[in-house]
């Protein structure tokens, strides 16, 4: 409000002396053009030699002189001197169309007398015509308006801050009704809201928007509130299970089968640090920020075929050779060119690998080899006889198609959704799972995400199938 009263009034004051002068200027102006009128006739009376005496003017603000170049009196109005001049000689001499100003006292006036001088001829002999005009009705209606102004502008800028108090007064309570609503808002109730004002201006959009964030503050904490208990709970299963190993083991004594028992504690060690990775691995994908579109910085060029077959050689069991064509791997790959890497052993089905031809994508190595592995894991864990791993081109050229299919049950087409989520297995994996916390394809759609690529469940009838669009590259020289 300062500030804008400061501006008001400056800008008040700027234009009341723009005023002042444009009107002093006008009232001038109309004065010399009067006075000049006048001369005017008086020059054409003057040429015809039909000058009267005294000199015929309108009202007495007029003062007429014909005055030759000795600077005698010829003739002037009836109120004029007839023996002094109204200007000086000096001022007399020049040529053309003059304007002076003079001193009231010597004409009998107050204040200032604008003089015009007109040149003229009488009976062939230069005159000059002197027209005074008083001055004094110029200063007054000036000395009016700086009145007017000074009185009007302050009693305008005091009536204009008031209202315009009031005005932002009423805009901005709403905003306080918003700031006090956000002091008595403690994160405890997910119900606390702002008030949203029932104009549709800026402020109701703004109380919108902030009721909007923090439902998303409300839900992304209660998202951390199941994420956390979940997570204690599904740390809390190998840690009670160890305990209870070495609680039995120590009843027991010299009786305990110490071998085993190391081995079980040993097992339920390992489920707990692929627990406390994942866990890890999702709270550092959760504190970056969001990639933009395309493959990430570290990104590099990646083949899928021999990817899959190291994927599928890290199963432990035998290998069998098959007849799909399969493309070149890495070093610790065992693809051989022209047949299949099927790995497994007599207790779990075997995964087969089948590439045709080489296929290229970019991203990070590890991502993908992460990606792929919670798939393949997956996929033991449900499948009954066979896992197939395939690469090929899809259809729109921009992606390679890679899929992960199994025999196993199946997912229901109302869950292939929510298994994508956090600490989520359905109730024949829980059965079954041996070791899964729920947390692999929730991995397994962050990165694929993150490296620019979409991944999806379908019906293989019988089994599942697991769609995974990864980036093109074209493949190097």
């Amino acid at each position: 409000m300062v500030l804008g009263v400061a501006g008001l009034s400056v800008g008040l004051a700027l234009g009341g002396v723009v005023l002042l002068v444009a009107l002093g200027w006008t009232l001038q102006r109309t004065v010399d053009e009067e006075a000049f009128r006048t001369a005017d006739a008086v020059a054409r009376l003057a040429a015809e030699d039909a000058l009267p005496d005294p000199l015929p003017v309108a009202g007495g603000q007029l003062r007429v002189q014909v005055v030759d170049s000795a600077g005698r009196i010829r003739a002037a109005s009836i109120d004029a001197d007839r023996l002094v001049p109204m200007v000086r000689p000096d001022q007399l001499a020049g040529e053309g169309r003059r304007r002076t100003v003079v001193p009231g006292q010597r004409l009998g006036w107050q204040g200032p007398v604008r003089v015009v001088a007109v040149p003229a001829q009488a009976a062939g002999e230069p005159v000059t015509v002197l027209v005074g005009r008083s001055t004094v009705d110029v200063r007054h209606a000036t000395q009016a308006a700086r009145t007017v102004l000074l009185v009007a502008f302050p009693l305008l800028v005091g009536l204009l801050a008031v209202v315009a108090w009031r005005v932002v007064g009423a805009t901005l309570r709403p905003v306080e009704a918003l700031r006090s609503g956000a002091a008595e808002i403690t994160g405890r109730d997910a119900a606390d809201r702002l008030p949203v004002p029932a104009s549709q201006d800026e402020i109701h959009r703004l109380a919108v928007t902030l009721n909007d964030m923090l439902d998303r503050l409300s839900a992304a904490r209660a998202r951390q509130r199941s994420f956390l208990a979940d997570a204690a709970h599904e740390l809390r299963s190998p840690l009670t299970n160890m305990r209870t190993e070495l609680e039995v083991a120590q009843r027991l004594g010299d009786r305990s089968d110490w071998p085993a028992v190391a081995a079980d504690l040993l097992v339920d060690t390992e489920r707990l640090g692929r627990l406390v990775d994942d866990l890890l691995l999702l709270a550092r994908l959760d504190e970056q920020p969001a990639r933009p579109p395309g493959p990430p910085r570290e990104a590099e060029p990646v083949e899928l075929g021999g990817l899959l077959a190291e994927v599928a050689a890290r199963r432990p069991g035998p290998r069998a050779a098959g007849t799909a064509v399969s493309g070149p791997g890495s070093p610790a790959s065992p693809v051989v060119a022209g047949s299949p890497v099927v790995s497994g052993s007599p207790a779990s089905p075997v995964v087969t690998v089948a590439v045709a031809g080489s296929a290229w994508t970019v991203g990070v190595p590890d991502e993908l080899r992460r990606v792929l592995g919670n798939l393949v894991d997956n996929a033991v864990r449900h499948a009954r006889e066979r896992i197939v791993l395939a690469v090929e081109p899809a259809v729109d050229g921009a992606y390679h198609l890679v899929t992960v299919t199994d025999d196993g049950p199946g997912i229901p087409a109302a869950d292939r959704e929510r298994v994508f989520r956090r600490f989520t297995r359905l109730d024949e994996g829980r059965a079954r799972d041996a070791g899964g916390a729920g947390l692999g394809l929730a991995i397994v759609r962050e990165l694929v995400r993150r490296g620019g690529g979409t991944v999806e469940l379908a019906d293989a009838g019988p089994g599942l199938v697991v769609r995974l669009r990864l980036p093109l590259l074209p493949e190097p020289d």
